[in-house]
């Protein structure tokens, strides 16, 4: 009996594979894990092996498919959705890209089955040859057929090796499938607010600005940053360096209440995770490249805390996974807005308290909302005024399926800025990472979740600014005042004659 219809199938697990051969009596330490395929001994099922073949080398294939952010069989199936998707995205320009891989990999199939026939008539020719020699018969002519084989298999497998990059290459470019809640629109104008906590205060006095202020308390000194460093550094002194290290803690055990495990990451990954964290565009204009390795400074604590389980195949009974990690990040900033030369907004270093969950697919959005009240929690337990933006379409970054923006007043510029941003990035980042779950009858990607929980240079410029008194001086927002040695207020700290 033959497997009918199974050729093109792309099996998502190996014991798929044992059950068919199960279902046949095949014995598959024999057939798969004793002996080579091109070895295999046809005998009177020989039809049914070489579709078992076929099947086996596209499971391989499948695999490999698997570190993208959509599965080429959703793209196959969808692909007029995942156009849509890219127009709500306003990307008209990556709309090829659907097509071009479409080809690419009906070629790639075509070439595979070429190939496996092929195999199919080198193993029969080289039955038939054992036959004519054991009988006694000419198989000069059967050599020469053979001996031509591995040379056309040889060329076929490095066409195919071409396309499986070429494939590669296109969906790594393919946006991920956004959630149908995320609001549409061009860019960042048209993020939407679904949400205020807490009213801004009035001030009667100016507002400094924050890195005017800290120089003139003499708490923070951009200048011997520059020398020593460059432009995006600072150096924090004094009760402002107690502040950082405050809100640090104060996140930190928040987190740790709210039931995650703390972990302190690497600061520094390899290419593999990166390409699994950040699409090609974001790595060009953030990450640091260590000269001559293969590491990158992280950007974001999220990185290696997601990283820890690359190529991991985590038993369901352990999810949700839920990790908060404390690390200095490092980011390049090319493309942005600026570095700061006299601030703590946009530099190249900073301090963050990140918070991960992996999930059921089912259970992720659930999570969201869960990862997103920790984070105004935080904010709400500093008594700084805060919204949630939900971000539009055309601001989604294409790993993303869901995010939002949580954003504190600024009372110097009359509006909000970013202090930190949840996402959702669904199954893609798992899929391009290789971590699946196994729940004992087979495996999946499970859906990743990041959200920031303190990044404390935003924090910092958020009380600097809010908690400002008239005479120069900061109060100390009630909730670090533990962490500060019960210290109530910031005053100008005295000239040193070395700083």
């Amino acid at each position: 009996m033959a497997f009918c219809g199974l050729k093109n199938i792309f099996l998502g697990d190996i014991l798929v594979i044992i059950k068919l051969f199960l279902k046949l009596n095949i014995l598959l330490n024999e057939i798969i894990l004793q002996r080579p395929l091109e070895a295999i001994v046809l005998n009177n099922h020989q039809e049914n092996y070489i579709e078992i073949i076929i099947i086996y080398k596209q499971l391989i294939i499948s695999n490999f498919w698997r570190d993208k952010m959509l599965d080429i069989r959703f793209i196959r199936e969808n692909s007029d959705k995942v156009k849509e998707n890219i127009k709500k995205k306003f990307q008209d320009e990556k709309l090829e890209l659907v097509d071009k891989v479409l080809e690419a990999d009906a070629e790639y199939r075509e070439l595979l089955q070429k190939e496996q026939k092929l195999r199919h008539e080198q193993n029969t020719l080289n039955l038939e040859i054992n036959k004519a020699k054991k009988e006694g018969k000419d198989i000069r002519e059967l050599l020469e057929k053979v001996k031509t084989i591995p040379k056309q298999i040889k060329e076929l497998e490095e066409h195919t090796k071409a396309l499986k990059e070429e494939i590669r290459r296109y969906l790594m470019l393919i946006p991920n499938m956004m959630h149908p809640s995320v609001p549409i629109g061009k860019d960042d104008s048209e993020n939407v607010e679904i949400e205020r906590i807490g009213e801004p205060k009035k001030f009667e006095f100016e507002i400094i600005n924050h890195g005017e202020l800290i120089e003139k308390l003499n708490i923070a000194d951009f200048e011997t940053s520059a020398e020593i460093s460059g432009k995006g550094f600072y150096i924090l002194k004094s009760d402002l360096a107690l502040l950082n290290m405050a809100l640090i803690n104060y996140a930190r055990d928040y987190m740790i209440k709210q039931g995650y495990m703390y972990v302190e990451p690497p600061l520094m990954i390899r290419k593999r995770v990166l390409d699994g964290v950040y699409s090609a565009k974001e790595i060009e204009e953030m990450a640091f490249k260590v000269e001559d390795e293969d590491l990158y400074l992280i950007a974001t604590s999220e990185h290696p805390m997601i990283g820890m389980f690359i190529d991991k195949v985590i038993d369901e009974k352990y999810l949700p996974i839920k990790i908060t990690g404390y690390s200095m990040c490092f980011r390049r900033e090319i493309g942005s807005h600026g570095l700061d030369e006299k601030g703590l907004y946009r530099t190249h270093q900073f301090n963050k308290q990140e918070m991960i969950v992996i999930s059921k697919p089912e259970d992720s959005y659930k999570f969201y909302d869960e990862m997103l009240q920790h984070t105004k929690g935080i904010f709400k337990g500093l008594g700084l005024p805060i919204r949630v933006l939900e971000i539009c379409s055309g601001d989604l970054s294409d790993l993303k399926a869901k995010s939002c923006d949580v954003e504190a007043w600024s009372p110097r510029q009359q509006k909000y800025f970013e202090v930190g941003s949840l996402t959702n990035m669904e199954e893609a980042q798992a899929r391009r990472l290789n971590i699946r779950v196994s729940n004992g009858k087979e495996k999946y990607f499970p859906h990743t979740l990041n959200n920031t929980a303190m990044a404390t240079s935003r924090a910092l410029v958020a009380i600097l600014e809010n908690y400002q008194n008239p005479d120069g001086t900061i109060t100390i927002p009630e909730a670090l005042r533990p962490y500060m040695y019960g210290k109530s207020t910031i005053k100008a700290e005295p000239k040193k004659w070395w700083i």
